[in-house]
């Protein structure tokens, strides 16, 4: 009877444990999930990820497999609060179809100059194949989806 009393409290010591760890693992996955939907840029991972303009300077190459749409924002911009949530569903709704990548103009000031980006939110629309297209300001759910629709995904109205 005396052993019982220890092995039961150690079991459930271990229990606990387990159900802890595995609470913090799956907080893990879903920040990962979470995070995988928009994704922030800096100039590296634009390079990789879009355009390499510092090996091809003169011929657009876009370098996804799928089309993506590149928001060129800053954090204390309200037009550019306002769309987040917006592209956020747009992730979703558009999620294996297309990819939604942001840019920090405060942070990546190089990139943005780049571009020659003066006024945010701007948005440059990037098919797979063909020349992008840029967008100024904030524009409402309706008209974004349909500049996806054709821009990126070719579909007809």
């Amino acid at each position: 009877m005396k052993l019982i009393k220890p092995i039961i409290a150690a079991l459930c010591l271990a229990l606990g444990l387990n159900a802890c760890a595995n609470n913090k693992e799956s907080k893990n996955q879903n920040k990962k999930g979470a995070n995988m939907e928009i994704v922030h840029l800096t100039k590296t991972e634009f390079l990789n990820k879009v355009y390499n303009y510092e090996t091809n300077p003169n011929d657009w190459k876009y370098e996804g497999d799928k089309p993506c749409i590149v928001d060129f924002y800053a954090t204390w911009c309200g037009p550019c609060k306002a769309l987040a949530p917006v592209l956020e569903e747009l992730a979703k709704e558009y999620d294996g179809k297309i990819y939604i990548y942001k840019v920090d103009v405060d942070k990546e000031e190089e990139l943005a100059a780049t571009f020659g980006i003066r006024s945010i939110p701007t948005l440059l629309w990037i098919p797979k194949n063909g020349k992008p297209t840029v967008t100024q300001g904030a524009m409402p759910k309706t008209e974004l989806k349909k500049m996806i629709d054709e821009l990126l995904l070719n579909a007809k109205p």
